[in-house]
């Protein structure tokens, strides 16, 4: 019966880890909070709650995966957005 009990411990600890990690580092940058309301121009409109959402889920399977050890797989790099090779033409 204890290892039944048990088995599913080691799982749900990395879940537990990643999801405090998660908090930490959402807490820390401010990702998911709506941007503060100022005077004068703003750079851009609030994000979505749908976009705020997709951050915080891509935030956690990335702290799951740094917690169980696995390599970050590198972001794509959207067209134009590369860096900048050779001399300016």
């Amino acid at each position: 019966m204890d290892a039944l009990s048990n088995a599913g411990l080691g799982a749900r600890r990395n879940e537990d880890i990643a999801l405090d990690l998660l908090k930490f580092v959402a807490a820390t940058a401010g990702v998911g909070r709506p941007a503060a309301p100022s005077t004068g121009f703003s750079g851009a409109a609030a994000p979505k709650p749908e976009e705020h959402v997709n951050q915080l889920l891509d935030l956690y399977s990335r702290c799951l995966k740094a917690v169980e050890g696995e390599e970050p797989k590198p972001e794509p790099q959207q067209a134009g957005k590369g860096p900048q090779t050779g001399a300016a033409r």
